[in-house]
């Protein structure tokens, strides 16, 4: 029973971050919002490492958290954040679904893993689901930039999992300490560039999804996943991947009112075939899931 709830509660708290997003971008300017995030989620991680006396990586290890952190938090949420502007929460989680096989392909490239026959089938089929969710979206005046934008920054997720593959293994907590600090300087830096207003929030609505994506999203749901992997087979726990864009593209409906194209729907179920497809195997590795990076 625990299992089961713990994983229920996973699938919840990442299905529901990027509908959060949506809600945050209504109130705060989008990057100014994940910068606030991240330095919020940064000094608690660096509270918690000093609390437990976790020493913090240095030399390569530093070098890799700092790598990781640029692109998984900061790249990844800027793109993200502006993103979500025009594309709907849904689609957005649908589209971050690919990247496992994203992060497969660029694991061969950079020859970190061998890419197997059937991850490298998978990822095919996922590419041209993730055709047929543009061609769809473009046809309900989805902007084609928005869509490219996020799968940016899934992609830019995928290249940080391998660069932090190729670093040495450090602890968790530390790790995420200084890549929220660099992603949080990288957003800041996007910010300024984009001309954002950078008046600290003072209303409930501009807070609330700032504080649910930090506390929620990369502390809450990262410790949940954790244990949930100490506890249950990892091919299981898996399974968050297929889980998660379901629940978004659900909850958007619901909450939001999003309609994908009926053509997006389609393209959706080829995405999640072949996240089922890379799954299928005897040695399977946990599926990073949207905000298990993070403090994920």
């Amino acid at each position: 029973m625990r299992i089961a709830a713990t994983f229920v509660a996973c699938a919840l708290i990442w299905g529901s971050t990027f509908l959060a997003i949506r809600f945050g971008n209504e109130a705060t300017p989008p990057v100014w919002a994940a910068t606030i995030r991240l330095a919020i989620a940064s000094a608690l991680l660096f509270g918690i490492a000093a609390a437990f006396r976790m020493p913090l990586p240095r030399g390569q290890a530093l070098r890799g958290a700092a790598w990781w952190g640029l692109f998984n938090l900061g790249v990844n949420l800027s793109l993200l954040y502006i993103g979500e502007t025009t594309v709907p929460s849904g689609i957005s989680a649908v589209l971050f679904a690919t990247v496992p096989l994203t992060t497969a392909l660029l694991a061969a490239g950079f020859r970190v893993e061998p890419l197997v026959t059937r991850k490298l089938i998978a990822a095919v089929v996922a590419i041209g689901g993730v055709a047929v969710i543009f061609a769809g979206e473009l046809g309900v005046s989805v902007p084609f930039t928005g869509l490219l934008t996020v799968f940016a920054a899934a992609s830019a997720a995928a290249l940080a999992n391998v660069l932090l593959k190729r670093a040495p293994t450090q602890q968790v907590i530390p790790l995420n300490a200084i890549g929220t600090a660099v992603g949080a300087a990288v957003c800041l830096v996007v910010s300024l560039a984009l001309g954002e207003s950078h008046a600290i929030p003072v209303t409930a609505a501009a807070w609330i999804p700032i504080l649910y994506l930090t506390l929620a999203g990369s502390l809450g749901a990262f410790v949940l996943f954790t244990w949930l992997v100490e506890h249950w087979s990892v091919s299981n726990a898996s399974l968050l991947g297929v889980t998660v864009p379901v629940i978004a593209v659900i909850l958007g409906g619901l909450v939001k009112g999003e309609q994908p194209a009926a053509l997006t729907y389609f393209g959706a179920a080829v995405v999640i075939s072949a996240i089922l497809i890379a799954l299928r195997g005897p040695h399977q590795q946990p599926i990073p899931v949207p905000g298990a990076a993070e403090a994920d």
